[in-house]
């Protein structure tokens, strides 16, 4: 174990790893499918709506395959695991550019999703605590703010090449570019665990849970068989899908401005604060669970959505406080890739992460199906946001309830004995 004395500790060559890996799988294909739609629309000569069905259909198979994922992951080599699954998901995207009719996208879009869950859901919450057990909240904050980095670049290059090469060969050079970058990442910097580098986590030493030293703690937690019974793993599952349901608003807040009598460019602008409020977030976030705890961390952040959802309600007409809103709400829906996995660290342990993470996002999946629709049939109906924004409000002080409940429930688990 003097490996541990080093310089430079091998987890966080596994975070640059991840750092590339999650954020190429992000940033530059599940992100840039937007830039798309329009063109590959208009050249198959199909509408919008039957084009996007590979979305919905591709946010199926993610919802069914979670699961299976999870056990994989914990059973099988990570890195023949993700190389297999980069292959599915550029290999996917590549292929959309030799498409000519739209039930390709509908074929693809299945691989698409199969490589999708190990790349951009599971491999980074997974592997970052297992090598993680100080800094943990800010590596994962760090994790999502590159990769929402990456997608910044990602979009105006992928943008470019569409206007310049045209949609087909821009997929094909994307996926064919992300492989050829990510593949050698994973062979050369993944590893499973510490131990196939003869190493304790970073921070085993020093760090601890619930007063507990971390190497006695590592593997160690409550089993998936007991943690998928009990009212704290259901807890998790509520807040994995409230806060991918709230965070689903962002899309509609364009909508939300013009409704209000923005310009388009104004617009754009809160759009941007928007993004950096979800980078800064992923950082901030990150470092106070690690300095507060998960638990007051995500009761902190759950208030400020409260905040910004009030100033989109009561202060619309000033576009200042607008903007500051919109800000503070990019800043609370990066929860989503750095509290919600730590959440499940400190609730559950590591014995079963994989699995218990996997299956818990189910609530991500199911989320993101159910939200976007909901929303604007809402606004179609009613002819404003106001409902929606009540109801996120709502959703918001639900996932409060759902957090303390949690900590309850986990609490009765290892006084009935099954962290072990």
């Amino acid at each position: 174990m003097e490996k541990t004395k080093s310089k430079i500790h091998y987890a966080w060559w596994i975070l640059v790893g991840l750092c590339l890996m999650v954020g190429l799988g992000k940033g530059a294909l599940n992100n840039t499918a937007g830039l798309f739609i329009t063109p590959v629309a208009k050249d198959l000569g199909v509408g919008i709506g039957n084009l996007t069905l590979y979305l919905s259909i591709s946010a199926i198979v993610t919802l069914v395959f979670l699961p299976i994922g999870g056990k994989l992951m914990a059973k099988y080599d990570t890195k023949t695991l993700l190389v297999f699954a980069i292959v599915l998901q550029a290999g996917a995207f590549a292929a959309f550019g030799f498409m000519k009719a739209v039930w390709g996208w509908y074929v693809f879009s299945i691989p698409l999703a199969i490589g999708g869950v190990f790349i951009t859901v599971i491999a980074g919450p997974v592997l970052i605590n297992q090598w993680f057990k100080k800094s943990n909240g800010l590596a994962l904050g760090i994790m999502g703010a590159a990769g929402g980095a990456i997608g910044a670049i990602a979009q105006p290059v992928v943008g470019n090449l569409i206007a310049g090469r045209g949609w087909s060969q821009t997929y094909i050079i994307v996926g064919v570019a992300v492989m050829i970058i990510v593949i050698p990442v994973i062979l050369l910097l993944i590893r499973k665990s510490p131990k196939d580098k003869g190493l304790l986590p970073y921070g085993a030493a020093v760090a601890s849970i619930d007063g507990v030293p971390a190497e006695d703690t590592n593997d160690k937690g409550i089993s998936f068989a007991i943690a998928r019974k009990s009212g704290a793993f259901y807890s998790l599952a509520v807040f994995f899908f409230l806060i991918t349901a709230i965070a689903s608003f962002s899309i509609h807040i364009p909508t939300f401005l013009a409704n209000k009598g923005y310009s388009v460019g104004f617009s754009g602008t809160v759009m941007g604060v928007s993004m950096i409020g979800v980078l800064v977030g992923a950082l901030v976030l990150g470092v106070l669970s690690d300095k507060l705890g998960s638990k007051n961390t995500s009761v902190l952040a759950m208030l400020l959505g409260v905040v910004a959802i009030a100033m989109f309600l009561f202060f619309a007409e000033n576009g200042v406080l607008v903007t500051i809103a919109a800000g503070i709400f990019g800043f609370t829906t990066a929860s989503i890739g750095t509290l919600a996995p730590t959440l499940a660290s400190t609730l559950f342990g590591s014995k079963d992460y994989s699995q218990i993470y996997a299956t818990a996002s189910l609530g991500l999946a199911v989320a993101s199906i159910i939200a976007l629709p909901a929303y604007g049939f809402v606004y179609d109906f009613s002819g404003t946001y106001t409902i929606v924004l009540w109801i996120i409000a709502a959703m918001f002080v639900i996932n409060i309830l759902a957090i303390l409940f949690a900590f309850k429930s986990k609490k009765n688990l290892v006084e009935q004995g099954h962290w072990n």
